[in-house]
């Protein structure tokens, strides 16, 4: 299971560190992990994948310089700083797991529930 935590209500400009942690039996060192977001009326979009062991990452323009996606295996937990906020960014966040980056991207294996972050003008 993948609990997401860090959601809150920011101004335009400010940053947020959300965490997704892996509970029961579930290690993320196993997979790759990504984020996800999906505003109100619109289509859940990618945001970020980083590869199982962090050597790579990819992001989608929208927030590339701005996101910084990181993992800390033995913590079993994976990050997504999220620094000059938008209120664009405003949406729910998901993080996600898959067997690699380029499936995590696309079509992950498992889903957390989301953490809303809202970012006010």
């Amino acid at each position: 299971q993948l609990v997401e935590s860090g959601g809150g209500l920011v101004q335009a400009g400010d940053s947020l560190r959300l965490s997704c942690a892996a509970s029961g039996h579930a290690y993320i060192s196993m997979f790759a992990m990504g984020w996800f977001r999906q505003a109100i009326g619109k289509e859940r979009e990618f945001v970020a994948a980083i590869s199982w062991g962090g050597y790579s990452a990819t992001y989608a323009d929208s927030v590339k310089g701005r996101f910084t996606i990181s993992r800390d295996n033995e913590k079993n937990t994976i990050y997504l700083q999220m620094n000059s906020l938008k209120p664009e960014d405003t949406a729910v966040y998901s993080c996600a797991a898959g067997e690699n980056v380029e499936d995590v991207s696309t079509s992950p294996n498992y889903w957390g529930q989301g953490t809303q972050v809202t970012v006010s003008s």
